[in-house]
């Protein structure tokens, strides 16, 4: 039995510990803040952030801790987009 409870383990960081991402929900009415907010949080180029921006309803980032994944929606709400952070585990958005 205990062999079968260590072989189950939860996708995401080792460990079996959930991880977090966040996903940009809608552009918001401030687009070039929200770009230099993508570009903050992801490090990539204007084009680049652009481009995430303009496909809404896409991962920003990788799957990573929940402190992280707050901050990093926090600071793309802060700049007026829409972002909301989902476990990768159950897919919940997380408030």
């Amino acid at each position: 039995m205990i062999h079968l409870l260590n072989s189950l383990r939860l996708p995401g960081r080792a460990g079996g510990e959930a991880s977090f991402r966040v996903l940009l929900t809608e552009l918001g009415d401030r687009k070039a803040e929200a770009i230099r907010a993508i570009r903050t949080v992801t490090g990539l180029s204007l084009w680049n952030s652009q481009f995430l921006l303009d496909s809404a309803l896409v991962a920003v980032t990788e799957p990573d801790w929940l402190e992280a994944a707050q901050a990093a929606a926090g600071a793309l709400e802060t700049a007026g987009a829409h972002a909301a952070v989902v476990c990768d585990w159950c897919d919940r958005t997380v408030t």
